[in-house]
């Protein structure tokens, strides 16, 4: 029951830090610091990635009509537009696809650490603050999905990228990118949550295989109850951050960002201290 409980406040804390701007990462450290599953090392690194999928879900729940090449209600134009929304998916997937085949190990091993994560999510939250009032009072350039060129969609894919270092936030890097080119906040935020299919998808089946499924009854439960909490918070964090864009921009999430990984720092630089 005891470790029924903490995989259900890990899968809220995934739902949420998932989609809003803020790194699953950098919150998932902490919690674990303070809460940790009777399990394998082996196990949590493969729970941690692979109840994303929960969230993947979400995004398919909430965007299936807009993203389902096949809906009857759509006439042939709307399901050639819906076909090339897929390929801009692929197109800007790429890069994380590339660089994460052939360096997802190294990056793992070189960068997974509490101080890494706190100066992404300071250096992250600080570029969202620039960005914002750069922008300030500016129209957005690109007001659709389809005006997404190739070398747009490429570089918006370098920032996803960019997003396999911990802390980053994979959102985040994302929708800083896609501002940073010009887009606006909701077409930021939509092809970053269109985006999340593929890489969140790819990364989990990783895990997995690395993994093995060989499963005992206890880890099949909790990874499936986590997945599943997951995907119902999910939900309400998209439909949030859908809502709040709407009239506010993303300084919040990048003073909540900076505020954390100062927390981060101080916390881990103690602990080392008296180590």
């Amino acid at each position: 029951m005891l470790e029924a409980l903490k995989v259900i406040i890990l899968g809220i804390v995934e739902g949420i830090t998932e989609w809003l701007p803020i790194s699953s990462t950098g919150h998932l450290i902490l919690v674990e610091e303070f809460m940790r599953l009777d399990v394998s090392q082996l196990f949590m690194d493969m729970f941690n990635v692979v109840i994303q999928l929960g969230a993947i879900m979400a995004v398919v729940l909430i965007y299936f009509h807009r993203l389902n090449p096949f809906s009857p209600s759509k006439n042939q134009k709307q399901k050639m537009m819906t076909i090339q929304l897929w390929v801009k998916v692929l197109i800007g997937s790429i890069p994380a696809g590339v660089v994460g085949i052939l360096f997802n190990d190294f990056i793992e091993e070189k960068f997974n650490n509490a101080y890494v994560v706190a100066a992404m999510l300071i250096l992250y939250g600080i570029l969202f603050i620039v960005i914002e009032n750069k922008h300030k009072g500016k129209k957005p350039e690109i007001t659709k999905i389809s005006q997404l060129t190739v070398p747009v969609l490429l570089l918006i894919g370098v920032f996803q990228m960019l997003a396999m270092i911990p802390g980053t936030s994979r959102s985040g890097a994302t929708i800083v990118g896609a501002l940073m080119l010009g887009a606006s906040r909701t077409v930021a935020a939509d092809f970053t949550f269109f985006l999340a299919i593929p890489a969140m998808a790819g990364a989990s089946l990783v895990k997995l295989l690395h993994f093995g499924f060989d499963f005992t009854s206890t880890e099949l439960f909790l990874l499936l109850l986590g997945s599943v909490v997951s995907f119902l918070v999910s939900v309400f964090a998209i439909k949030f951050l859908l809502k709040y864009i709407q009239s506010h921009d993303f300084k919040l999430f990048g003073y909540y960002r900076i505020v954390l990984g100062v927390i981060v720092f101080i916390y881990f630089g103690i602990r080392a201290m008296f180590a």
